[in-house]
């Protein structure tokens, strides 16, 4: 199941794009929204796989909202102006929608996520987590970043903190370094959800984690 979200200023697409998620068995509407800005707490607090973004809204263009979208959360962009099309594959688009959208140019384009998900069998990987007496199996995917807190580590995700007692040395050599990197002597960042670096801070979505100077001309030849 793929949790999506729709953010349109015109009330007919996004009827018209809720009407077709509806149709699909893998897909999960978790929320509707005629403003981008009013969308950041749900891509926040919740592992949306999908935006369906148009282009061109009063307040801010979705050509630069997605910029501020998770890299893991892939975006369809909707729009009626063709001339945005090579925009929108700039910023690694999954897929084009170029309105009216028919149902058949909409299941091609979320037919995509099943591929995606086929051929990136890591993000469905978990580790169990020994936090106090409980057990807490994490996905991989769903890990943003891991912080060091003195002889703990607290691991970070959309919906939860999870203290486990051990050191962020050890546990970095029990990590895929395909999935995860070193940033710094208090951090370990999810690569897939690095979206810029500035100056020392690279940002995963709307969080800033510091970069130290031994770390960051690796984190530039990994990342950037």
């Amino acid at each position: 199941m793929f949790k999506c979200i729709i953010i349109d200023d015109e009330e007919l697409a996004r009827m018209l794009l809720k009407t077709y998620v509806d149709k699909l068995d893998f897909l999960e509407l978790v929320a509707s929204y005629d403003n981008p800005l009013e969308a950041m707490a749900t891509l926040k607090n919740n592992s949306i796989d999908v935006v369906f973004l148009d282009i061109q809204m009063p307040d801010l263009k979705g050509t630069d909202f997605a910029k501020m979208i998770p890299p893991t959360t892939k975006v369809i962009f909707t729009t009626a102006y063709s001339e945005y099309a090579l925009k929108g594959f700039e910023l690694n688009a999954l897929d084009y929608l170029l309105k009216p959208i028919t149902f058949e140019r909409f299941l091609n384009a979320v037919n995509k996520l099943q591929t995606l998900a086929i051929s990136n069998p890591i993000a469905e990987q978990s580790i169990t987590v020994k936090s106090g007496y409980d057990l807490h199996k994490l996905k991989l995917n769903d890990i943003i970043y891991i912080e060091s807190d003195s002889e703990y580590v607290i691991f970070h995700t959309n919906t939860q903190k999870v203290m486990s007692n051990q050191t962020l040395k050890a546990l970095e050599k029990t990590l895929d370094a395909n999935l995860f990197l070193r940033v710094h002597r208090s951090y370990i960042v999810n690569k897939t959800k690095v979206t810029s670096l500035k100056s020392r801070e690279l940002l995963l979505g709307t969080i800033n984690i510091p970069v130290s100077d031994s770390y960051y001309e690796q984190v530039k030849k990994e990342l950037f």
